[in-house]
């Protein structure tokens, strides 16, 4: 049975902004007040989706949040009509309302942690939402999320959905941002890799000091066992509080990874030979024979600095074959000469790398998302494939209809000052209407209710 790696990206929503509501994200915080464009936003996300669907890759979609969130203003007490609420809430707490109105969920490496059924116990794909509980503007997310998941893969006897983890900082979870699974052929088991920043219950361990640690051991932790993993095949690694304290707010601004390979920096993680060393033998224990890759990136190679800024490792790895793999980063990586010549003497040199590809992606990297933050993996085989929501599968006339959509209900120029503006709401809840036909994806958003 063939099995394949499904990237799920998310599509930019209507209120897609800057407000700079993310500590520790540097690009968030450096763009704070400039004028977005949501519609070249979407138009930027939907082009890399249809490239990598038409490159012969199974691409899917997954559908924006609600915004402004009404429903959340209420439960923090605004009341009155929906347009009163939104009013006083930018009279009273612009803040507020601004993390209200974040289309933050574009970032789907953020949306949940997936582990494949070849890894499961019970054989089945696990999905968790991520609880995002280290920012307001995210800790909102993930009920919808979940609904949305549950729509895009519905099938009980394939799919087993959980809740997301307790919403308190010592659950903190990320999601996948923070997981990765080595194997050699994405249907054999494979070793899931589970980076967090902190521990919650032992302060014995070192922890950042100028920006938060968003992922904790625990949360990682408990995943694993709702996710029924052999422990055998798991391995946790602690990132480097330095380099979380650099603006490396998850592990996959610092390490990718996919198959039999694994591409990071240098100070990616604490104690990282042991970390290589414990990796590359749950690798060959599981897969005799085979090698797992490690490409390490020195400081003097590369800076964490420039690493940050060019969204080096913030790329996905693709295969393109048994052996060969393709490397998708953004183009502030090709404007940075020495991460451009750093790539090419990657793919030149033996490893699985063979092909870079670069997209314009400007628009979510000025709000600190690369390409690997704008995709969830979710690794299928035929049955479970044919299982999946088809309507929310990337083809041609799906790409047609979304550009289409973004062209009727995006503007194309938005200040977070516009975020107060009545008719946003409106513009914003027609167009997710019209989306869940599109999409199949029933009453997912609140105001649907």
């Amino acid at each position: 049975m063939k099995t394949v790696e499904a990237n799920f990206d998310g599509l930019v929503g209507p209120t897609h902004n800057y407000a700079g509501l993310s500590l520790g994200n540097l690009a968030s915080q450096q763009n704070q007040a400039s004028s977005s464009n949501p519609k070249l936003a979407a138009q930027q996300g939907l082009a890399k989706m249809k490239a990598l669907h038409d490159q012969g890759l199974v691409q899917g979609v997954l559908a924006p949040q609600e915004r402004p969130d009404i429903h959340t203003l209420r439960r923090i007490g605004f009341s009155g009509s929906d347009v009163q609420v939104l009013q006083r809430a930018a009279l009273e707490a612009p803040r507020v309302l601004a993390a209200c109105c974040s289309a933050s969920s574009m970032w789907t490496a953020n949306a949940a942690t997936v582990s494949p059924s070849a890894d499961t116990r019970d054989g089945k794909v696990h999905f968790t939402p991520a609880n995002l509980t280290n920012k307001f503007h995210r800790s909102i997310e993930h009920h919808t999320t979940s609904r949305i998941l549950a729509a895009t893969f519905p099938d009980a006897a394939h799919f087993s959905h959980h809740q997301a983890l307790p919403g308190v900082e010592q659950f903190g979870d990320e999601g996948a941002a923070n997981h990765s699974r080595f194997c050699d052929q994405y249907g054999a088991p494979g070793i899931e890799f589970f980076v967090f920043g902190r521990h919650a219950f032992d302060e014995r361990h070192p922890q950042p000091v100028r920006y938060p640690a968003r992922q904790t051991f625990e949360a990682s932790q408990a995943i694993v066992r709702s996710h029924q993993l052999d422990s055998s095949r798991v391995v946790y690694a602690q990132q480097n509080p330095a380099v979380i304290d650099q603006g490396v707010f998850h592990n996959d601004v610092i390490a990718v990874g996919n198959r039999n390979l694994l591409f990071c920096h240098q100070h990616a993680f604490i104690n990282q030979d042991q970390v290589k060393q414990e990796l590359q033998q749950r690798f060959s224990a599981q897969a005799p024979g085979k090698t797992l890759h490690i490409i390490e990136v020195s400081e003097t190679q590369l800076s964490v600095a420039d690493a940050v800024s060019s969204y080096l490792f913030n790329s996905q790895l693709l295969s393109l074959d048994d052996q060969q793999m393709q490397i998708v980063v953004p183009e502030e990586s090709r404007h940075n000469t020495r991460v451009w010549d750093l790539l090419q003497q990657i793919k030149a040199d033996t490893n699985p790398i063979s092909d870079i590809r670069v997209f314009d992606l400007k628009q979510s990297m000025s709000n600190g998302g690369g390409p690997a933050c704008l995709r969830l993996r979710v690794v299928l085989n035929e049955q479970e494939l044919a299982a999946t929501n088809p309507l929310c599968l990337m083809n041609e006339r799906l790409f047609k209809r979304l550009n289409h959509w973004v062209g009727q209900h995006y503007r194309d120029r938005l200040f977070e000052e516009d975020l107060a503006d009545p008719a946003l709401l409106v513009e914003s809840r027609t167009a997710l209407d019209e989306l869940t036909q599109i999409l199949g994806l029933g009453s997912v958003y609140p105001f649907q209710h």
